[in-house]
């Protein structure tokens, strides 16, 4: 009995296109490969040796000339373990990291939400709190340097022309006050950046739900805690872990301001890395330091997930 055309081309149609789909599996492995390859290839390149070759030079005694590197072993590691430098540069990213959350982010979640509401009002406001991020870190640096000075520096001058002349200090070389003087300009200039932040993610809220909330007698404090702070939980989740790390691996102002003093009361573990290999040429201890800021941003990183991940769970 002879089967009708219709039906054996039901048949034949998955068989061909099962074979068209094994075939061109292959292709586009090759094709995902070939774009893949770049990326793979920078990223070779500029992390990956760049890593394995800090971990090497960890453990060698060199101060970056000529050919006489020593193999030291895990000597530079104890010697790090017992650095009272580094571990008072750990403490001041520690200091600084907190100083980011505490200050910078709560700062830029309260413009964020008086710009969204605003409206269109806000554009020139929003390009006005912008302009500090959009700055040169070296000319804030050099900025705030002139403003901090002891003698004719305009905050000194503002103070003594306020009648405040107790609160008059040398603001950059008080050991007890550098630190936190340093921070503070951090902390302005870094604002702009998560306000921006919380903008997109208030942007990303429906209308409708703001609404609705109103309808119900909802007052704006309940929607803030109750509706937009909910949903920007993945945000702030963002904003905590790039402040956490980027305090870690902060370098710039820092070195423009104090250079890590008065007695290493700034000095933060990049500061003490670039000092230790470009001043003292011990290249093979400084990477010791980068190889530990490298470690410990790393297990900073993974902790924070897994922190405000467990947090966003419990909201």
């Amino acid at each position: 009995m002879r089967q009708p055309a219709d039906t054996l081309v039901n048949i034949a149609l998955p068989a061909v296109s099962g074979r068209r789909r094994r075939l061109r599996l292959p292709s586009q492995a090759l094709v995902a490969a070939v774009f893949l390859a770049p990326a793979v290839l920078l990223l070779a390149v500029f992390l990956l040796y760049p890593l394995v070759s800090s971990m090497r030079l960890s453990l060698l005694d060199w101060n970056g000339l000529g050919s006489n590197a020593r193999f030291v072993g895990l000597s530079n590691w104890v010697h790090l373990a017992h650095d009272i430098v580094f571990w008072q540069s750990l403490l001041n990213n520690a200091i600084l990291a907190i100083a980011s959350i505490v200050v910078e982010l709560p700062i830029a979640l309260a413009l964020a939400v008086l710009l969204e509401k605003a409206g269109r009002g806000s554009r020139v406001l929003k390009i006005l709190y912008f302009l500090p991020l959009l700055m040169s870190s070296v000319a804030i640096g050099v900025l705030f340097k002139n403003v901090y000075d002891p003698n004719f520096g305009p905050l000194n001058a503002a103070l003594h022309a306020a009648g405040l002349d107790a609160l008059a200090q040398d603001w950059l070389g008080n050991p007890h006050l550098s630190l936190a003087s340093t921070i503070a300009v951090i902390c302005w200039q870094n604002i702009p950046f998560y306000m921006i932040l919380f903008l997109a993610g208030l942007s990303s809220m429906p209308v409708e739900v703001n609404e609705a909330a109103r309808l119900d007698g909802a007052s704006e404090w309940v929607i803030f805690w109750r509706i937009k702070l909910p949903h920007l939980q993945d945000t702030v989740r963002t904003a905590v872990l790039l402040a956490v790390l980027g305090s870690l691996r902060y370098f710039d102002l820092i070195y423009v301001m104090t250079g890590g003093g008065p007695e290493g009361s700034s000095e933060l573990m990049a500061t003490y890395m670039y000092r230790t290999v470009f001043s003292s040429f011990q290249l093979g201890y400084g990477s010791t330091i980068g190889s530990a800021m490298f470690l410990i941003v790393c297990a900073v990183a993974a902790v924070s997930l897994r922190v405000t991940r467990r947090f966003e769970t419990e909201v």
